[in-house]
């Protein structure tokens, strides 16, 4: 299971980088969201998934047992989940909000601070 999981946390990996790297500011959105989710997959691969026992120390034990799931990779995903939400909220609005005033999704038609005509940047140093 462990294998499935850390394949699905590479593609959604590959996915990722492929839309943050459009032109397209939504699909850059999503592809920020996306990244955030392979992260969060990945720290759960780490802490090793199981079912078969609880995290918990039973009778008196200083620890649980050895094959028990961390519970605490699953405490910062869930920390990380409502972080991420949050944050692609406030991202959406500001690119709806930079669609409003530019009237333009794609980056390249958004280069307000860049005039025409102007100095271009150096190709190399």
């Amino acid at each position: 299971m462990d294998h499935a999981v850390a394949a699905l946390s590479g593609l959604f990996f590959t996915a990722a980088i492929y839309l943050l790297l459009s032109r397209s500011l939504i699909r850059m959105l999503l592809g920020l969201t996306l990244l955030g989710n392979a992260v969060n997959l990945l720290i759960l691969v780490a802490g090793r998934l199981t079912r078969f026992t609880p995290p918990i120390a039973l009778n008196g034990a200083e620890a649980p047992l050895a094959d028990a799931a961390n519970p605490l990779p699953q405490a910062l995903i869930l920390t990380a989940i409502v972080i991420g939400f949050a944050m692609f909220s406030f991202l959406l609005v500001l690119g709806y909000r930079a669609y409003q005033a530019l009237d333009a999704d794609n980056t390249d038609h958004m280069r307000v601070a860049e005039p025409r005509g102007g100095p271009r940047p150096p190709m190399s140093y």
